[in-house]
């Protein structure tokens, strides 16, 4: 081979390696209950990390759905085809128990576990990650319906996955979707048309145009729609029980930015039978707490993203060498690294504590159902903003090869904003905040009871909270507190990050974050720590193996 084709000073392919070696998410596991889930939490790792399901993620993205509105005869037939390997991503989900187990396999720990099966597989790919997420969301949702729920819940929760469109109730597993924005409301779910008509045996006919769809070929889908009483919130299967397809007709697949090995539709319904979920004209209310569960999915999937932009970055540097030395060690690019990594290690402490106020709310807590309202809408806002900022500049670290598709950086930054935007964009979650900080008695008290148990523990967390407490003051006045609440869902946030690092993580991450985020001592870009952090720790962390 000629010299000129001679490979040097490039990273070798990051493979068979573990996404669930990251100290934030075993040590919540074993600080909160989750325990007993840790060795199933390091295979799914182990299988996240291996070539063969790096290959699947890859193939997925490659060959996005295809829609076949009809067959070779002409006849409906709504259907869209995936590629193999989605089914065998979504597959592995679901047999780890991330779309379910938590519900029809309770114990304590329980959703913390699942978030962290959560979190490392969608390290791999994360479109696949959307049908599990509404599946884990749509069961407690599906409760207000307590003989709908008896029949559906145990298929929901199978850990078989079972694709085709068949009667939902002659499957052995069912996967779940959402469809509730319609192109003249989107957030503003009660301005939807979509209208539903009683038909006098206990269903209901809807008829309407729903504009974003997620997940289409799912066996079953939560919607709401327009009932004499109002907005009520309904399960529409694909398949009706007699085998006749529901008129679910598909218009079109959307064209997205990222989250390509997902389909998102258009969906026209022509009367679609369906079942009423919940109290007529409530059906906000019924489906909120499925729109609060997935949003803290969209906490744990971007936490997920930076860890996976992370591990790449710091691969990278630690095999190329520039200027006589290796990547690593030059000392800007280790500064932008650490501040990679200190933000990345927030958003997962964070994300594995909503995680365990999930468990001690559906325990009886009410405390924590308190706490978790708030700082969900809160975390929401904030931890999703800042995955498209961390996703850009992880890639930038690869240089021109991080920009290249098969270095599958494009992925993470393209699918990155999606988080931000789903259940809710930036405006919607931090109104939800005041709405939060309004309605939710014990909320804010529970709240500052969390940031206060390390008050004297660091000045520069003590100083962020007299701040906070400052802004809170602020917001008697509704247009005031409208135009503070993008502001006070960051604060909100940062604080609570701050104070669970300095309890719960190594005290270089935590005193890197309270001298940057909370201190001010940071520029407007990563790699702006200031000079006296310890670097080496806070990389430790990344590099990690073994047991922790």
């Amino acid at each position: 081979m000629s010299a000129t084709h001679e490979v040097l000073n490039q990273a070798p392919p990051l493979i068979d390696f573990s996404t669930a070696d990251d100290p934030a998410v075993r040590e919540a596991l074993r600080r909160d209950g989750g325990e007993w889930g840790e060795a199933e939490v390091v295979a799914l790792g182990e299988r996240a990390g291996s070539a063969e399901v790096q290959d699947w993620a890859r193939m997925a993205e490659e060959h996005p759905p295809v829609l076949h509105t009809h067959d070779r005869y002409g006849h409906r037939v709504d259907e869209v085809e995936y590629h193999p390997a989605y089914h065998r991503l979504m597959a592995t989900a679901v047999e780890s128990g991330q779309h379910a187990a938590a519900w029809n396999e309770p114990r304590p720990g329980a959703h913390l576990v699942r978030a962290a099966k959560f979190y490392t597989f969608a390290q791999a790919e994360p479109g696949h990650g959307c049908p599990v997420s509404m599946t884990y969301a749509a069961i407690p949702a599906l409760r207000a319906e307590p003989e709908l729920a008896a029949v559906y819940e145990p298929l929901l929760g199978s850990r078989s996955y079972d694709f085709g469109l068949r009667p939902p109730l002659t499957k052995r597993g069912l996967i779940a979707g959402m469809s509730m924005t319609e192109k003249q409301g989107g957030s503003d779910v009660r301005a939807n048309t979509t209208a539903a008509v009683p038909a006098g045996d206990g269903t209901y006919l809807l008829t309407g145009h729903k504009w974003f769809t997620s997940a289409p070929m799912s066996d079953v889908f939560l919607t709401l729609a327009q009932a004499p009483e109002g907005i009520t919130c309904f399960l529409v299967p694909r398949v009706l029980p007699d085998g006749t397809r529901n008129p679910l007709r598909l218009q079109r697949l959307k064209n997205k930015l990222g989250n390509r090995s997902n389909a998102s539709s258009e969906v026209e319904y022509e009367q679609a039978v369906a079942w009423r979920v919940g109290e007529p004209g409530r059906g906000v209310r019924t489906i909120v707490e499925m729109v609060n569960i997935t949003r803290l999915d969209c906490v744990i999937g971007s936490a997920a993203g930076m860890r996976a932009g992370l591990r790449q970055a710091l691969h990278h540097a630690e095999h190329r060498r520039a200027f006589g030395a290796a990547l690593v060690d030059q000392p800007l690019m280790r500064n932008v690294l650490a501040d990679l990594a200190v933000e990345s290690e927030a958003a997962t402490t964070l994300a594995m504590r909503l995680a365990a106020a999930l468990d001690r709310s559906e325990a009886g807590d009410a405390a924590e159902a308190a706490f978790r309202r708030l700082a969900l809408a809160a975390g929401k806002y904030w931890v999703c903003k800042r995955g498209s900022t961390h996703a850009a500049e992880a890639l930038e670290c690869l240089g021109g090869n991080g920009y290249v598709e098969d270095s599958g950086m494009p992925r993470l930054y393209r699918e990155a904003p999606l988080l931000s935007i789903w259940e809710g964009s930036g405006n919607v979650a931090a109104l939800d905040v005041l709405r939060a900080l309004g309605r939710e008695q014990g909320a804010l008290d529970a709240f500052l009871a969390e940031v206060d148990t390390t008050a004297g523990a660091d000045a520069r967390l003590d100083a962020a909270v007299a701040r906070l407490r400052d802004l809170l003051t602020q917001l008697a006045d509704p247009q005031r507190a409208q135009l503070l609440a993008r502001r006070l869902a960051e604060q909100l946030t940062l604080v609570l990050q701050g104070s669970l690092l300095v309890r719960h993580s190594h005290p270089a991450v935590a005193d890197a974050f309270c001298a940057s985020r909370l201190s001010g001592d940071w520029g407007n870009a990563f790699g702006t720590l200031p000079p006296g952090v310890e670097t080496g720790p806070i990389l430790d962390r990344v590099r990690l193996k073994g047991d922790g």
